[in-house]
């Protein structure tokens, strides 16, 4: 009996283990609130930017720390801006710090903006796709801070769709805010932690003063599951929806509706013929699926179906998809013709994990 009781505690030590909750680096203010206490830094913040229920913001200035300015996102800082939206700049009204848009007339933080700061805190929720700008953000910001010797300091949160890496590889040729690193798959498996190391290596060149620091996660694996407190912007309202996105985000560039403006975006998609795909509550299999496309084209207009820029192209990554879409060929060629990169990409992303997989 013996043996058989120490495998049974041991099985309900590892359960317990697995059941603890997953703390943000955002949760960890030891680790980061002692390096701020000059206030002359900023962050990057949106409605995401939480401490349990409470802002970043608002837990910084209840003690004592105050941000020189708050920069934020595409969405705006209370995340209620639609997709594209301009983003202007404004006055926060609870703190009365400035907010500086990097989703209007600038993209990235000017020298300006930086000049009077030592530090830069990071703080938003991706979801792991490429072509979701928050990385795009976080790159810009990377590129000022190094550029102007301040350091900078990402606050990890999970990546909800963090437990695997697929679909088509960026082309230097269609680089754009969709997408700005070459080289990344539409799902990329990393935390916005690991990201931003992965970038904090391939930076040409950096001013004295410029360091990364990433306030990692604790209890937290790649294929944790992990629901976001709240929506990370206004069309991802569900775990659901969350899990389609890498997939449907590419009718973005075509005529078909992902339910903008219907209480289900990215979970209910339809043509103007009539003809829709309710995906509430369908298993979501962990890889990039064509299949939704496949059928959308099947009873769509083809010579309608892709708008007529090249805005599927820059989703995409690569100007073949469309191509290889049109002509009909199969699944298993699509896939085939993303290699060696993706394959090269998965084992380059391991050199910047800070987390097990398993």
């Amino acid at each position: 009996m013996k043996p058989i009781l120490t495998l049974l505690v041991a099985v309900l030590l590892m359960g317990g283990a697995a059941a603890q909750p997953i703390i943000t680096g955002a949760q960890h203010t030891e680790q980061y609130m002692p390096l701020l206490v000059s206030n002359h830094f900023a962050v990057v913040a949106n409605h995401s930017s939480l401490i349990g229920q409470t802002h970043l913001v608002d837990t910084l200035m209840a003690r004592g720390l105050r941000p020189a300015r708050i920069f934020c996102p595409e969405h705006g800082f209370r995340g209620t801006a639609a997709a594209g939206a301009r983003v202007n700049s404004s006055i926060d009204s609870a703190s009365g710090v400035e907010i500086a848009s990097l989703y209007g007339r600038h993209r990235k933080p000017s020298p300006d903006q930086l000049s009077d700061l030592f530090a830069v805190v990071f703080d938003l929720q991706d979801v792991g796709c490429r072509f979701y700008t928050y990385i795009s953000t976080l790159h810009y910001v990377m590129q000022a801070c190094a550029e102007q010797g301040v350091r900078l300091i990402v606050l990890d949160r999970p990546n909800p769709n963090g437990h695997y890496v697929d679909g088509p590889v960026m082309d230097s040729d269609f680089c754009s805010f969709v997408g700005m690193r070459a080289g990344t798959p539409v799902v990329y498996g990393m935390t916005i932690g690991e990201y931003a190391s992965m970038i904090d290596s391939e930076l040409p060149s950096r001013k004295p003063g410029y360091g990364l620091l990433v306030v990692r996660l604790s209890n937290y694996c790649h294929d944790s599951i992990y629901h976001l407190p709240v929506p990370p912007s206004p069309a991802l309202r569900s775990p659901q929806a969350i899990a389609l996105y890498p997939s449907l985000c590419l009718f973005e560039a075509t005529s078909i509706s992902v339910g903008r403006g219907t209480p289900f975006p990215f979970e209910i998609i339809g043509n103007d013929g009539g003809y829709k795909m309710d995906l509430r509550g369908i298993k979501v299999p962990p890889r990039f699926d064509l299949s939704y496309l496949r059928e959308m084209m099947a009873h769509s207009d083809t010579a309608t179906f892709f708008l007529k820029t090249n805005g599927f192209e820059r989703l995409a990554g690569n100007a073949l998809l469309r191509r290889q879409l049109l002509d009909g060929r199969p699944d298993d060629e699509i896939r085939a013709s993303w290699e060696p990169a993706l394959s090269h990409f998965k084992a380059y992303r391991k050199r910047f994990l800070l987390y097990p997989e398993h």
